[in-house]
């Protein structure tokens, strides 16, 4: 009854989806001319056989997969990688990577007749699901047609459980159909047996593997020549409200290092002219990373309004900040910028990683803030390399073992 339930609600989005896709255009949060394939229209050619799948949401999910993906690549037993997600933002990411095996496709709206028909198009072998990406009416497909199903580096947060439980025996049936399951903590582990899953493995976050993703420019090696000239520091993942955050303790810390350049790195390029303005209210100088320009003395913020490079600029940064985390809830992902030997500093609403950050708090590479000052007083200008191996040696560890798994799974 549930689920003919939700059938109808998906059917109802279906109807208005051509609103909501227009709109999402006008945002800039949908690709105008691929959108279609969230319907399982596609102009890719489908490939008979040795196809394997992974879902990934959005960046993070996609992020913590490169090297797996690059693994795969490499095999000559594999013919083709199938990479879903659902945003727009992951989607530039996963076409950066330019693998000749990779077939990047959007996600496909979770009704029957739409699920069925994107599985009778791709055929994979085996389907990948990353984290939290539950979705009944595809689940249900890939059972009917007995491909299996693996809930990779799973995560249930306390309030996506309780949301489950709400509708506990359709959960558990929903739940049922995943073949093997990879939990990421303990607390996820713990909320599948509340499911009813026995059959798991816990072989640590994914989050954690280096993902070796080069691409080098010589505009992007010449800025990051000139940036580390100066005193830097970075806010990473920012939500409305976090930029305006780091640009008044940019304008504090300004006070006593003159040589300063603060590095905001949002989370949402859609909203990037919103932010460039509210900080030159400030009487900021804002340099903008895609606007390319090799001249950035006398200013203030320098914006990295492109995707994917993140890492290159937490490379030469000794603290970041962490966004979503202040005025929003969930926290992002901390561990690249931990590998790198940066100083991490977070507020308080880090629900979603907050394993993850219980344990750099352990080895003191992490501090929460949860004011301007307090941020300005925290923010180092010297690497801390100290633990950057240990956190590269687990992140070898995990890598390892995930591929032994996943070569097991696809044998």
């Amino acid at each position: 009854m549930i689920f003919v339930i939700y059938q109808i609600l998906i059917s109802f989005i279906l109807l208005i989806s051509p609103i909501i896709i227009i709109v999402r255009i006008i945002k800039n949060k949908e690709d105008k001319k691929r959108f279609l394939e969230k319907f399982s229209i596609t102009k890719e050619k489908s490939f008979e056989k040795d196809i394997i799948w992974f879902h990934a949401a959005s960046v993070g999910e996609v992020i913590s997969i490169i090297s797996i993906i690059k693994y795969f690549e490499k095999k000559k037993e594999i013919k083709k990688i199938l990479i879903t997600t659902n945003t727009l933002s992951s989607s530039k990411i996963v076409k950066q990577l330019k693998l000749k095996k990779i077939i990047h496709q959007f996600y496909p709206i979770d009704h029957n007749i739409i699920t069925r028909k994107f599985l009778n198009h791709w055929k994979p072998k085996i389907a990948f699901f990353l984290e939290s990406e539950i979705w009944p009416s595809m689940f249900l497909q890939l059972y009917k047609k007995k491909i299996p199903l693996v809930l990779l580096n799973a995560r249930l947060t306390k309030k996506s459980f309780n949301r489950w439980m709400y509708v506990e025996n359709f959960a558990k049936k929903i739940f049922a159909l995943i073949k093997h399951v990879y939990p990421q903590n303990k607390e996820t582990k713990d909320f599948l047996k509340k499911l009813n899953i026995r059959e798991y493995k816990q072989i640590g976050n994914l989050k954690y593997i280096d993902y070796n993703f080069d691409e080098k420019t010589s505009f992007r090696s010449q800025i990051l020549k000139k940036l580390k000239k100066y005193k830097i520091w970075v806010a990473a993942s920012t939500h409305p409200g976090e930029e305006y955050l780091a640009a008044k303790t940019h304008i504090l810390l300004k006070q006593k290092h003159k040589n300063l350049i603060t590095i905001i790195i949002p989370r949402h390029m859609h909203d990037i002219k919103n932010i460039v303005e509210k900080l030159e209210n400030l009487d900021l100088v804002v340099v903008r990373h895609s606007f390319k320009k090799k001249n950035i003395t006398n200013i203030d913020i320098y914006i990295v309004d492109t995707f994917g490079e993140s890492k290159y600029f937490y490379e030469i940064s000794p603290t970041v900040f962490l966004g979503k985390s202040i005025f929003h809830n969930g926290g992002q992902n901390p561990l690249e910028a931990a590998r790198l030997g940066c100083n991490i500093l977070h507020g308080p609403n880090i629900e979603n990683f907050k394993d993850v950050y219980k344990h750099l708090k352990d080895l003191k590479i992490s501090k929460k803030i949860n004011s301007i000052d307090a941020l300005a007083s925290n923010i180092k200008f010297k690497k801390n390399y100290s633990n950057s191996i240990r956190m590269k040696s687990i992140s070898q560890k995990i890598y390892k073992e995930t591929l032994n798994e996943l070569n097991h799974l696809i044998k």
